[in-house]
């Protein structure tokens, strides 16, 4: 199976590098520890409305689902089975001759799960600009790094990989990210909250009203000027910094910001990436399913802090791949539900210590409940959930917490196109 996987992986690389060869499309890298995939969407549809642009949807960043990003528009990896791949191989190597209309633009998510990735995604497709998003203190995926150090050294080769002419593009606000700012000679253009950012992100608001969450109102700043922002359907500062920094990629491609403030609107986010799904029995579910590191829950407990809600439910599962780093990492976490939350569900054995730091912060004992997987937990949480109640659902991947959110959603039959994870294994396991 390893040989087979190695001869994949050698094909996707030759066809792939041969495609960007023949069709020299303008390349925007996107890494960081979040925030990577709604980044490159919001880049997308900025761009959208003054060329040809493409981003795949999901996560399509590593060494099989890289390629895949550039010689199609695939949407994941679908079964994922032998015919699929065939297929892909086929259909990448007729279009390196016969296809048309291959996107000007390509967006790409470069990941950076173990060392190395980057040099191997590097040696496929160099951008012209680089984008990278947050890191954090425990960056995710430092499990497989000496330390976080080396997590935010490897991140960093993108950076270092531009193209001669090319910009980098970093958040301000995160520290380490702007250690990077004296790694390259090329232009750097920063974005975020803070006071000396380029494009400045301010007045920012988690919109809610009678207890219903709408999304996201901010402005953006640069130069003296600026635009209003508004986003439906999402929530958090996430949603912000992703916005920013599209709109740090259009301004290097000539679209002025009122341009980018129209096609920001247009903009709704990605699968379980704090999407707004309205469940059952009038209740609000912020859909975070898709991944979780300390950094992103953070954040959506921040969102919970800001909207108003009869009451808040917290439904948290574990953070996987922090390594030594985990046990205190779930503490933190739940230090800062206590503040935030009425009630704390966790799932998984690592996230019982998010629940005994929960209590130890003051929540009241009976309004912490644990469960060891996604699957009990779908089926007995809702003797736990009331009407108008908002509903944070966030976890690892490995966790499978959109099963939860299938359980809690009113319109279920609609989950193939709100959920993530919808197709292939993940639905038989």
């Amino acid at each position: 199976m390893r040989t087979i996987k190695k001869i994949l992986q050698w094909k996707l690389r030759a066809i792939a590098r041969l495609t960007i060869w023949r069709y020299r499309p303008f390349i925007i890298g996107v890494t960081g520890s979040v925030g990577k995939t709604s980044t490159k969407l919001a880049t997308s549809v900025v761009l959208s409305g003054s060329t040809s642009v493409r981003a795949a949807r999901g996560n399509l960043n590593n060494e099989l689902g890289f390629p895949l990003a550039i010689l199609g528009d695939y949407d994941g990896y679908k079964t994922g089975g032998a015919l699929f791949w065939i297929g892909a191989i086929i259909s990448g190597i007729f279009g390196m001759f016969f296809r048309r209309n291959y996107p000007k633009v390509l967006v790409l998510e470069y990941g950076a799960d173990h060392p190395g990735d980057l040099d191997y995604l590097l040696g496929i497709a160099r951008p012209d600009i680089a984008i990278v998003t947050a890191i954090g203190k425990v960056p995710v995926h430092v499990e497989f790094y000496p330390s976080p150090e080396d997590v935010i050294r490897e991140k960093s080769k993108l950076v270092r990989g531009v193209k001669s002419g090319g910009t980098v593009i970093l958040n301000f606000d995160d520290p380490a990210v702007m250690t990077m700012k004296d790694m390259t000679k090329e232009r750097v253009v920063t974005y975020g909250f803070n006071q000396g950012a380029d494009i400045r992100i301010f007045s920012f608001e988690n919109r809610s009203e009678s207890g219903r969450p709408i999304g996201v109102y901010f402005k953006l700043q640069y130069k003296g000027s600026f635009v209003p922002i508004k986003i439906e359907g999402v929530l958090g500062k996430s949603q912000a910094y992703s916005a920013a920094a599209a709109a740090a990629v259009a301004l290097e491609r000539d679209v002025n910001l009122v341009t980018v403030s129209e096609l920001l609107s247009l903009y709704r986010g990605e699968r379980g990436r704090t999407q707004i799904i309205e469940g059952a029995d009038g209740t609000y579910i912020i859909d975070d399913t898709y991944n979780a590191s300390p950094v992103s829950v953070e954040s959506a407990l921040e969102i919970f802090k800001e909207i108003s809600s009869t009451r808040k439910v917290a439904v948290l599962g574990d953070m996987a791949e922090l390594g030594n780093f985990s046990e205190e990492a779930h503490k933190s976490i739940g230090a800062i539900v206590a503040g935030v939350a009425d009630l704390l569900v966790t799932v998984g054995s690592k996230s019982v210590a998010m629940a005994g730091a929960a209590i130890a912060a003051g929540m009241n004992k009976g309004n912490v409940v644990s469960f060891g997987d996604s699957k009990t937990a779908a089926v007995k949480i809702k003797e736990f959930i009331s009407p108008k109640d908002v509903i944070l659902v966030k976890g690892s991947q490995s966790m499978r917490m959109e099963k939860i959110v299938l359980a809690l959603m009113a319109e279920p039959d609609k989950a193939h196109d709100l959920l993530v994870r919808q197709y292939g294994k993940w639905l038989t396991t």
